[in-house]
């Protein structure tokens, strides 16, 4: 069973964040270690959440593990929200990150052309430079311009896409994938850019009208769970993208108020079948 370290931070009611990484990951067969960065007690969507740092906890809880030998076979990050947590979470990594541990960043700063609230130009430089430590990296369209200091606007060319995502490659990152984007009218999904090879590819879903909180959190960790199962990356990017617009259509029909977050708990199972008739394809193939 492979180990995930999951660093973000836990915001008690909304499902974002570790609420989501957790049980999905865990449901898709890997063992999920937590190092959260911070307690809320709710999302940042509701006003005014009561708010804990951790950032005292995260070096001395990496130490801890060094002595006793845990190894990772991947450091996921999520919303890391400071400076200081940066700087962290930088030193974590130095001590529990092997030669074989893979590196997946989801640099989560900004939607909608705005960067959140608390984050300056300062922490975009930071994410900049921790981005170029990653395997794989998953911005946004809004966190993708401001790593590359790019203008935010809507509409996008895929030749224009595609430049972007050299520029986010040029970062240092092994695959670089964009998130959110419309290859063409009803659709969204992912344009991932391989820096080894040089490569495209593209995952495209139905696109559903409607803006939970952590539709993004849930993408990106269906998205490692089905890579660190073995999925090559278009396949397991398309059952990402697949599954997260199935479940904010599920969400949607249930009448969920948006800012509760999407209602994957009753998808699940969906997912284990899609995982599994995924994995039995590419086995059968062989």
């Amino acid at each position: 069973m492979k180990r995930i370290l999951c660093v973000q931070d836990i915001s008690c009611l909304g499902r974002c964040s570790q609420t989501i990484a957790l049980p999905v990951l865990s449901a898709m067969g890997m063992e999920v270690t937590v190092l959260p960065t911070a307690v809320l007690s709710t999302h940042t969507g509701f006003p005014n959440p009561a708010v804990r740092d951790l950032s005292d906890l995260i070096v001395p809880a990496a130490e801890h593990w060094k002595r006793e030998g845990v190894r990772f076979d991947v450091i996921y990050t999520g919303y890391l929200g400071s400076a200081e947590v940066v700087d962290a979470v930088q030193e974590a990594i130095r001590l529990l990150r092997g030669t074989d541990t893979r590196m997946f960043v989801d640099p989560v700063m900004g939607d909608h052309g705005r960067l959140y609230a608390r984050l300056d130009a300062d922490y975009v430089r930071l994410n900049a430079a921790f981005c170029g430590q990653a395997d794989v990296i998953v911005p946004n369209l809004t966190e993708a311009c401001l790593l590359t200091g790019t203008a935010y606007r809507e509409e996008w060319t895929e030749t224009e896409l595609r430049e972007l995502l050299r520029r986010l490659s040029s970062l240092g990152p092994g695959e670089t994938v964009l998130t959110g984007v419309s290859l063409s009218a009803g659709r969204t999904g992912v344009l991932g850019y391989r820096r080894g090879g040089g490569t495209y590819f593209a995952c495209q879903s139905r696109r559903i009208p409607a803006a939970f909180h952590g539709t993004g959190d849930l993408f990106a960790s269906v998205a490692l769970g089905a890579l660190v199962r073995g999925l090559p990356d278009e396949k397991a990017f398309q059952l990402a993208a697949d599954y997260t617009a199935l479940t904010i259509a599920r969400t949607v029909g249930d009448g969920t108020e948006e800012r509760f977050g999407v209602n994957f708990e009753e998808t699940l199972p969906e997912l284990l079948r899609m995982l599994q008739t995924e994995l039995k394809q590419q086995k059968d193939a062989v």
